[in-house]
């Protein structure tokens, strides 16, 4: 990780933000676990699929926020976001509650990118995926939670 503008770059700011991110993708983890077991009725199959899709899929980008706290020396969190228990199992709730998740960790990636935009092409890039990646599961989510017309 060299570049011109690395001096620049506020290292426990970063890896503050990257441990913020990784407890969030480990709470994400656990919630989509959870709601994967709570989903019953005839669309269950395919909902629980998609359920454990995301909860895999945190469990990746934890891993590889954990990856570049320790490529800068940093020390990973062994803690999860808090999570809320709310008891709403209806699929219309859960589908709420994973979108406040995922508008959290969007806010958590931004953050990210606003401290080393212009200072690491290597974190900026990263950023910017997870921006993206955060970006389509809220679009799809507020799309499941539209009413067909």
């Amino acid at each position: 990780m060299s570049g011109k503008g690395e001096s620049k770059l506020d290292t426990k700011k970063v890896i503050d933000a990257l441990n913020t991110i990784l407890e969030f993708e480990l709470a994400g983890v656990v919630r989509y676990t959870h709601y994967s077991l709570m989903v019953y009725g005839h669309n269950r199959i395919p909902i629980v699929g998609w359920l454990r899709e995301q909860a895999s899929e945190s469990l990746a980008h934890a891993a590889q926020a954990g990856e570049h706290i320790t490529t800068l020396d940093g020390h990973p969190s062994l803690k999860i976001a808090k999570l809320l228990e709310t008891h709403k199992h209806a699929i219309n709730d859960i589908l709420k509650e994973s979108l406040e998740h995922e508008l959290v960790q969007l806010g958590n990636y931004q953050a990210l990118l606003e401290l080393v935009e212009g200072k690491s092409v290597f974190l900026e890039e990263y950023a910017r995926q997870m921006i993206f990646d955060e970006e389509t599961h809220v679009a799809e989510v507020r799309k499941m939670l539209r009413k067909p017309e």
